[in-house]
């Protein structure tokens, strides 16, 4: 009966302070089945990998003297936030990378585990769990090198929680990638009416507007929960190519590549380099085979 008595009275709780929001979840729920159509409703996601996919390849590269011919990501764990169909968990995978995938949808994990069994290394490199962010911080407390929460920020419900979930699951030094959309009047009207209503490039009711979170919020945010900015870049999606290139401006995209801040950092050493970490841990686990 006790444990009963904490159950219901924990229940309310956790989900009153979710940075999942229901109605995204149902936005999200109705389009699962259609994740891997590369022409369809997914496809800006398709090619954005075009770009995402170095920037985390490279920024950890530069960070790491290991490299694995081949597989250049051995060793790294990522955690993919939001992971939907698996479209960016997969090619991160595929360079070696031990990588787990959550997301709330049950629809969108059955979609990524299905598509990933067809490749028997991805398979064995790709763990798919249908949950929140928060629902793994105790189990999960810095187990990861790399978080990557690409098309997630604009969507969920406690941006200060979730940006809190992701330092306390990260190792001490480890990177957070993060794309987004910008808050402006031309994200509006290029985002929302012409991406949505006009072009249907994305799904209408894809996005709300006012959840678009300006890069120097994002940056206050990070930096207020132990992170460090490295990097913000400008990102433009053409609808008539259906490419991605890296833009100056980030009025309407953009990525941000975070440090967490390391355990000497925190105790007000100076000095010390970001890459040992992943250094390290390239060199001794060599697990993501």
């Amino acid at each position: 009966q006790l444990s009963l008595f904490r159950f219901t009275v924990k229940r309310p709780f956790s989900t009153s302070h979710s940075s999942v929001d229901s109605k995204e979840m149902k936005k999200f729920q109705l389009l699962a089945h259609k994740w891997w159509d590369e022409e369809g409703e997914y496809a800006a996601l398709h090619s954005m990998n075009d770009i995402r996919v170095p920037f985390i390849r490279d920024t950890l590269l530069s960070m790491s003297s290991n490299y694995h011919l081949g597989n250049p990501l051995s060793g790294i764990k990522i955690l993919d936030v939001g992971c939907g169909g698996g479209l960016l968990s997969e090619p991160l995978g595929r360079l070696g990378a031990s990588v787990t995938g959550i997301d709330p949808v049950e629809d969108n994990i059955r979609t990524a585990d299905q598509h990933k069994s067809f490749d028997p290394v991805l398979a064995k490199r790709i763990q798919y769990k249908s949950s929140s962010l928060e629902e793994i911080v105790e189990e999960s407390m810095e187990t990861f090198d790399v978080i990557v929460a690409s098309e997630v920020v604009e969507h969920v419900a406690d941006l200060e929680m979730f940006i809190k979930c992701c330092s306390q699951v990260l190792k001490p030094e480890g990177s957070l990638f993060i794309t987004t959309i910008n808050k402006t009047q031309l994200s509006y009207v290029l985002g929302i009416v012409v991406a949505e209503k006009i072009l249907g490039i994305v799904p209408e009711g894809t996005h709300e507007w006012e959840k678009f979170v300006p890069p120097e919020e994002l940056q206050r945010l990070l930096e207020s929960s132990g992170f460090s900015v490295k990097t913000v870049n400008g990102m433009l999606y053409n609808p008539l190519s259906g490419s991605w290139s890296w833009v100056e401006s980030t009025s309407l995209n953009y990525a941000v590549h975070a440090v967490k801040s390391g355990a000497r950092a925190q105790s007000h050493a100076t000095d010390t380099p970001p890459e040992t970490d992943i250094q390290q841990h390239s060199a001794t686990a060599g697990t993501a085979g």
